[in-house]
C-alpha cells in the first residue's frame, strides 16, 4: 500500500527521487498524469490498467465524460526509474503542477501524488481542512 509524505526536489533537468518505500509498490515503470486538486498522480501500471479500464467505459455521448477522460489521458506518461532511483516529470506536467524546485511526494493507497511544496502547504492548511469537517462527510460515503 502506498503511504507516507515525503519531501524531494527536482533536479535542474526536471528529474524527482521516488522514496525506496514508495518504490517497492509502485515499481520501476509507472504511469504519471495530470491530478485533480493542482497535483499530479503516479500509477503502478497494474493501478493504471484498472484505472484505464474505468474511463473506458465512460459514455462516448457524455461531454463530462469525454472531458473527463482527455484531462487523464492527455498528460499520461510512462515513467522509468533510472539506477539513482530518479525519474523524469514531463515539462508540461511540472507546468500544470506549479512544480519549480520542492515537491512533496505522498501515497494515498492506490496511487502516488506529486505536490509543489506551496501547493501542498495550503491544501493541508486548517484553513482548507478541518479533520472534524472531513469525518462529518465522510457519513455520506457510509465511513
Amino acid at each position: 500500500m502506498l503511504i507516507g509524505e515525503y519531501e524531494h526536489s527536482l533536479d535542474v533537468k526536471g528529474r524527482l527521487i521516488m522514496p525506496a518505500k514508495l518504490r517497492e509498490d509502485i515499481g520501476d515503470n509507472f504511469i504519471i498524469t495530470k491530478g485533480l486538486d493542482g497535483c499530479l498522480f503516479g500509477f503502478s501500471l497494474n493501478e493504471w490498467t484498472q484505472f484505464e479500464e474505468k474511463l473506458k467505459s465512460l459514455p462516448l455521448t457524455n461531454k463530462n465524460a469525454r472531458d473527463f477522460v482527455r484531462f487523464f489521458l492527455s498528460g499520461a506518461v510512462n515513467v522509468e526509474i533510472d539506477k539513482q532511483g530518479r525519474f523524469l516529470v514531463a515539462s508540461n506536467l511540472r507546468e500544470y503542477a506549479s512544480m519549480e524546485k520542492e515537491v512533496v511526494i505522498i501515497g494515498v493507497g492506490t496511487r502516488i501524488e506529486f505536490w509543489s511544496k506551496d501547493k501542498w502547504k495550503k491544501y493541508n492548511s486548517s484553513d482548507n481542512i478541518s479533520a472534524d469537517e472531513l469525518a462529518e462527510n465522510m457519513t455520506m460515503l457510509g465511513i
